[in-house]
């Protein structure tokens, strides 16, 4: 019954029905599926399979945000659950991620954190507008290895770099990985600004943060 249950939640997700995946869910729940099951063998799996299909063509940006929103609404319902039995997710590395200051940019970036978290990150996402000085202080709390940084517009595209700047500035350059996004961003920029990697999509975003966090 409980794996009946699952595959119904990776079907919703897979699918793009929040609804289903939200009601999945709850009939997960109460029918006394732990929590961390219900994440990790009925959510991620939807997820990953929806990158993959993004990734070969099948799917596009829209199917990735309705799947992502099912995915988060999901989340919000069994983060109290997690809580209350004091589990935790087991983590693939901490991230700090925003778009810059003078960006108001939101969906992209909220996008990658959405992914990053089905895929076992803990994310900060600091939204947008987001000053230097807020990313160095967010990371000098969480102790995040990785900083990411989104710019949709080519005026802001420069706040990626001053983030890398107070961040060496601060001390911690040296244990954080940066990596950067967003329409204008490319691979040529990245290096030129010393990042550590570029990203031009959520799913790429994924695959790049799992390699960065093998590297710290």
């Amino acid at each position: 019954m409980s794996s009946q249950l699952l595959e119904q939640i990776t079907a919703a997700v897979v699918e793009g029905d929040p609804d289903a995946t939200v009601a999945g869910t709850r009939e997960a729940l109460a029918a006394g599926v732990e929590p961390l099951r219900i994440i990790n063998e009925g959510l991620v799996p939807g997820m990953r399979t929806v990158g993959d299909k993004y990734s070969s063509g099948e799917y596009f940006l829209p199917n990735l945000i309705v799947s992502a929103a099912g995915m988060k609404q999901a989340m919000a319902l069994l983060e109290p659950e997690l809580k209350a039995r004091r589990e935790t997710v087991k983590s693939a590395g901490t991230v700090v991620i925003g778009t810059v200051r003078g960006d108001i940019h939101e969906i992209g970036k909220s996008l990658v954190a959405t992914m990053l978290s089905a895929n076992g990150f803990e994310v900060h996402d600091l939204g947008v507008d987001v000053s230097a000085e807020r990313f160095v202080d967010t990371v000098r709390e969480t102790g995040a290895g990785l900083v990411g940084l989104s710019a949709l517009l080519t005026t802001t595209m420069m706040g990626q770099k001053k983030v890398i700047e107070e961040l060496e500035r601060a001390g911690l350059r040296g244990g954080v990985k940066v990596m950067v996004g967003g329409a204008p961003v490319s691979q040529a920029f990245a290096d030129t600004i010393g990042a550590d990697g570029y990203a031009q999509d959520a799913v790429a975003a994924v695959e790049l943060a799992t390699r960065l966090a093998s590297r710290r």
